[in-house]
């Protein structure tokens, strides 16, 4: 059994899961980043995937479109971002508690839209909702091991992982992204400059809820083909996690989600060894407390080697 559950682990097709796994943790860790590049802490991101994941199914079922299924779970994804920037940017409250109100809203709303207009309040499995194609990349697919761990994925894990580059350029190589920098490093400073910090900060959040609604979509019309209650697992926290520890850098926030992803591959691979399903199910996230922990005590030691280089300095003077 042992033998067996080390086998997978090497295997092309743990990758394959890797990355699928990846796909939701590290379109949630890019939102985060944005919204921590203009100074705001965004816990909404895992009820933003939730809501859009909801409306990508019920608008492409109804309509048959996938493009329109897109556009709606795209909307619901700037909407919520926008809800947050009004609620933070404008009436001035803190974004922890608007984070909450927003989570608690689209968990129980999305129960509500499910009943009403799917007829069951756990899924829409009974609606014919779209999903996004699958993509076969000519030449790769037909190499070995490398074909069947990085071909045949979802066209949303393609877009997330050409997102992170994306990304990088529009935060460290346009002028708008300079202007998050500075306001998320010092806004006083930077209003003193005449930035328009209130205008940076929502045109921030919307774009992060766009993001986040992504990885909302890909769970309900890419992972599978359906939405269910409570789908996202907390996946939006976890990225808030990954760019945490990543820093705000985007290839780090992308090697951060890699690693909350593979915790979760490996929780998959263990049901082969018919541990309890309890504990089967606890494990990425005790991985991930134990990550957070680890990543934790470094920057403490780290801050502390800082505080001690400044004292002997002072002291030398």
């Amino acid at each position: 059994m042992m033998e067996l559950f080390l086998n997978s682990l090497f295997s092309a097709d743990f990758l394959f899961m890797v990355i699928r796994v990846c796909t939701p943790i590290l379109f949630g860790a890019m939102a985060a980043m944005i919204s921590t590049k203009c100074g705001v802490v965004n816990i909404t991101i895992d009820g933003t995937m939730l809501m859009s994941a909801l409306m990508g199914t019920l608008v492409s079922a109804f309509t048959q479109n996938l493009f329109l299924g897109f556009l709606g779970g795209l909307l619901t994804g700037i909407a919520m971002g926008a809800f947050l920037a009004f609620f933070h940017v404008k009436m001035k409250t803190p974004s922890n508690t608007t984070g909450v109100a927003m989570n608690l809203f689209a968990n129980g709303f999305s129960v509500f839209l499910c009943a009403v207009l799917a007829g069951d309040k756990g899924s829409t499995s009974k609606l014919a909702s779209l999903t996004f194609p699958i993509v076969n990349i000519p030449i790769i697919e037909d190499i070995p091991f490398i074909g069947t761990a990085f071909s045949g994925h979802n066209l949303l894990t393609y877009v997330c992982f050409l997102l992170v580059i994306a990304l990088y350029v529009f935060i460290y190589r346009t002028s708008f992204g300079l202007k998050m920098r500075a306001v998320g490093e010092n806004e006083v400073a930077a209003k003193s400059a005449g930035e328009n910090v209130d205008r940076i900060k929502i045109l921030s959040l919307v774009l992060a809820g766009a993001v986040s609604s992504l990885g909302g979509m890909f769970l309900s019309m890419g992972y599978v083909s359906s939405f269910t209650r409570g789908m996202t697992g907390g996946r939006g926290f976890i990225g808030v996690a990954a760019n945490a520890i990543g820093h705000g850098n985007p290839v780090f926030v992308m090697l951060a989600s890699l690693l909350f992803a593979v915790a979760q591959a490996i929780s998959n691979a263990v049901q082969i060894m018919q541990l309890p399903s309890e504990l089967v199910m606890a494990i990425p996230y005790i991985i991930t407390l134990g990550i957070m922990i680890f990543n934790s005590a470094r920057e403490s030691i780290s801050e502390g080697s800082r505080k001690r280089k400044l004292v002997h300095t002072m002291r030398k003077i």
